[in-house]
């Protein structure tokens, strides 16, 4: 993966830091037994995840490639043998 440039750029960087910010206060009131606390790190974690898709629509994403479209190769014609 690493010979794509996959995940580098500063949306997948944010959406990521968020949701791991999300992931450590939901998994902290997971201990402190807090289910209230834990759905607000899960609100958290959802929101890294859009505000990474927002960011790539601004463009701060990696632009997609478009792959060549590969057309079909032609069936040689035969002559009809007599």
């Amino acid at each position: 993966m690493a010979g794509n440039n996959h995940g580098h750029t500063p949306a997948a960087w944010t959406g990521v830091t968020i949701a791991f910010i999300g992931f450590c206060v939901a998994g902290a009131f997971v201990v402190l037994a807090n289910p209230i606390g834990f759905w607000a790190g899960m609100v958290v974690v959802a929101l890294g995840g859009v505000v990474g898709l927002a960011m790539r629509a601004a463009g701060l994403g990696m632009v997609p490639k478009r792959q060549p479209q590969v057309q079909p190769a032609a069936q040689p014609q035969t002559q009809a043998q007599q």
